[in-house]
């Protein structure tokens, strides 16, 4: 029973080392800025999440940037209808000016759909975009509507 008795006290003694130089060396990484380092990506991406996601200032701009760029569409589509108009009754130089024109604002509207296609699939900007936006839009449809 005596030997089983300094075996218990033995592993007592070594558990309290092991508390011991475990609580040295916590004291000593929050002394000399080491836990600070250690946790550093948690708390980065917490106060980016907080800067961004989470800033009245970031979801307005997100609410107002889907709304631009579905106008931007709309603009473009609206000018591409008028060049359309004005062709058949314009002079010969006057319809390669607007075949030109209608050509750029195709591109240029393809491009702010993929813009705003883009935009909200991303995961921190999906939940800011404006119910009354669609989710998607469509580069090959001709009409898009932005608000329903």
């Amino acid at each position: 029973m005596g030997e089983l008795r300094k075996q218990a006290r033995t592993g007592a003694w070594i558990a309290r080392g092991v508390l011991g130089v475990t609580a040295v060396y916590v004291a000593g990484a929050f002394a000399f800025g080491s836990a600070a380092w250690i946790t550093a990506p948690f708390r980065g991406e917490v106060d980016e999440r907080e800067r961004t996601v989470a800033s009245g200032a970031f979801r307005l701009t997100t609410y107002q940037e889907f709304f631009d760029l579905c106008e931007a569409v709309q603009n473009a589509e609206g000018t591409i209808g008028a060049l359309r108009q004005e062709r058949p009754s314009a002079p010969e130089a006057r319809k390669t000016q607007i075949d030109q024109s209608v050509t750029a604002l195709r591109a240029s509207r393809i491009e702010s759909v993929n813009e705003y296609n883009a935009k909200a699939a991303q995961e921190h900007r999906a939940p800011f975009l404006d119910e009354s936006l669609p989710y998607r839009l469509d580069a090959d449809a001709e009409k898009t509507t932005c608000t329903d």
